[in-house]
């Protein structure tokens, strides 16, 4: 070859390359990696710790590389879920199309037997967190919504339906190596969180019930059973039940359980979980719980554990973020430096960082609570308990709430940055997985209850316990091991917020009192997670 065609071969060509921060990014192990994460499970598991430690070592590498890929390439917008309404012979069927990997990750999702007998809380909750770090892919919401079908089933046992002690089985345990897909189907056009507003009718039918009407937001539509809201004919009381997908026999004939699924909503986020609209032509349904206590039973235990995994899934996202911002920034030179090297981008980072730690370092105080108080769920404000115990299950009541609105609002902002420092790159995404769980954490702050909504009920909350509870115990407790001054500074803001019109008449007066409201319970809890950072320790 002559010195002119190997000039014509070279010239323009750019050898750049991004290999050595894909590898590196490939090659992390999201708890071995991770040592804050390590620092946070000694702290809360203590005698636990060392077989916790090696159980979570031995399952890290298969979420951190197996299932991150099949999450990634169940993300492309070309495999998204698709509705198949009819067979070849005109029959209705209704089949939730899937791409081959979605079913792959939830054999291995669901095989782990997350909430088996079998499986250490502490183990559960470390190992959840490492999934969430994949985005929802498909999975995520569906496991948080088995998780409350397992707890309704356990908190409301019934001998009279042998039913649902299989579905309780088939969930929790598995049944010859399959565990069963719980979800919960409540919102209705009219109302939406409302649930009050519901209209969906159940009619009796002997011991059991059949549905009649429409669920307008359904997710993980593709599920074995849902925890369904409904009104029995003839109450205005909502109640709650256990409906399967489809009769004994009948899922292989995909013949549904007297329901059409009309279709699937093409949403923001979460884009991999089919979410659909369904209506309901008289599918069996299973009663379960106080029958004129449905939205108690509903939202104290099925939306508090998914309130719960919210925080728990924000915790994940952050901690994915700020290692994948600090691998980037300290490979990536522009104008001459690495990114890190510029202060403005290190504080950036440092921001990601501090504020992953802190949601981190919350959520296992949070969920350590939970677990000391013996998993209460639905204890409602209202009970014969000693006025102890009342205060520690109101704190836990009302930082579940804070967690979840204050972890998905700053959850967007540190995805965000985080985006940011990886510039143009940051927002294509075969390059990152960043904006794709950037938009799963803004669904995530939408569902169960979005951020208006909880602000009042912990409005609400606090008026309604001022008699046994006052607002400067309660700063001093859930803040205990703050600054005094700073308790002080919250009990006294919050002793003049509950007097002020939060929830008053449309006014200048309650606007600027509902602004101020909003911005103190975002204050008053990362306040707490500092408490629980400063407990870990840097």
């Amino acid at each position: 070859m002559n010195l002119a065609s190997q000039e014509t071969e070279t010239r323009g060509k750019n050898t750049y390359s991004f290999d050595e921060f894909v590898e590196k990014r490939e090659n992390l192990d999201w708890y071995r990696d991770e040592p804050y994460l390590q620092r946070a499970v000694r702290k809360f598991t203590g005698s636990q710790f060392e077989t916790l430690h090696e159980n979570i070592l031995s399952f890290s590498p298969t979420v951190s590389t197996k299932w991150n890929q099949l999450a990634e390439r169940i993300a492309r917008p070309e495999v998204r879920p698709y509705m198949l309404h009819y067979d070849a012979f005109n029959h209705r069927i209704d089949r939730i199309v899937r791409p081959m990997e979605v079913h792959q990750l939830e054999r291995g999702v669901f095989g782990e037997g997350l909430f088996s007998s079998k499986m250490p809380h502490w183990e559960s909750f470390v190992k959840r967190m490492l999934i969430h770090q994949i985005g929802e892919g498909g999975v995520t919401c569906p496991l948080t919504c088995t998780h409350g079908l397992i707890a309704l089933l356990e908190q409301f046992p019934n001998e009279e339906y042998p039913e649902l002690q299989e579905i309780l089985q088939h969930t929790k345990e598995g049944i010859d190596g399959e565990f069963a897909i719980g979800a919960q189907f409540m919102s209705e056009i009219q109302g939406g969180s409302d649930l009050p507003a519901n209209i969906l009718e159940a009619v009796p039918d002997g011991k059991n019930y059949r549905l009649y009407g429409n669920k307008f937001f359904c997710s993980a539509a593709h599920a074995d059973y849902s925890v369904v809201t409904a009104k029995i004919s003839g109450t205005d009381k909502v109640s709650t039940f256990i409906v399967p997908a489809w009769l004994p026999g009948d899922k292989e004939k995909e013949k549904r359980n007297g329901y059409e699924i009309n279709r699937i909503k093409w949403k923001l986020g979460t884009a991999e979980l089919p979410t659909a609209e369904i209506q309901y032509n008289g599918a069996l349904a299973y009663p379960i719980g106080p029958k004129d206590k449905g939205i108690a039973v509903a939202v104290g235990i099925v939306l508090t554990l998914s309130r719960l995994e919210i925080g728990i899934a924000c915790a994940g996202f952050m901690l994915r973020a700020s290692r994948e911002a600090r691998l980037y920034s300290d490979f990536r030179t522009v104008f001459g430096k690495k990114v890190n090297e510029y202060p403005l981008a290190a504080s950036k980072l440092k921001r990601i960082e501090k504020a992953a730690k802190r949601t981190t370092a919350g959520a296992f105080k949070i969920y350590d609570l939970f677990l000391r108080l013996e998993k209460p769920l639905n204890p409602g404000i209202k009970s014969d308990l000693p006025i102890d115990t009342r205060k520690q299950l109101f704190n836990l009541r009302e930082l579940i709430l804070l967690q979840k609105i204050c972890a998905t609002n700053e959850g967007a902002e540190i995805l965000r940055d985080t985006i940011s420092m990886f510039a143009g790159h940051g927002v294509m995404e075969e390059f990152s997985s960043l904006p794709r769980i950037f938009r799963d954490v803004v669904v995530n702050e939408q569902w169960e209850g979005p951020r208006n909504l909880l602000l009042t009920q912990i409005y609400r909350d606090l008026q309604r316990v001022a008699d046994w509870y006052s607002p400067r115990e309660f700063v001093s407790s859930v803040l205990k091991g703050a600054h005094q001054d700073l308790i002080k500074k919250f009990s006294e803001q919050l002793e003049h917020l509950l007097q002020s019109p939060v929830l008053g008449e449309v006014s200048e007066a309650s606007i600027e009192a509902a602004d101020e409201w909003d911005k103190f319970c975002d204050s008053f809890f990362k306040s707490y997670q500092e408490v629980a950072l400063k407990e870990i320790g840097q």
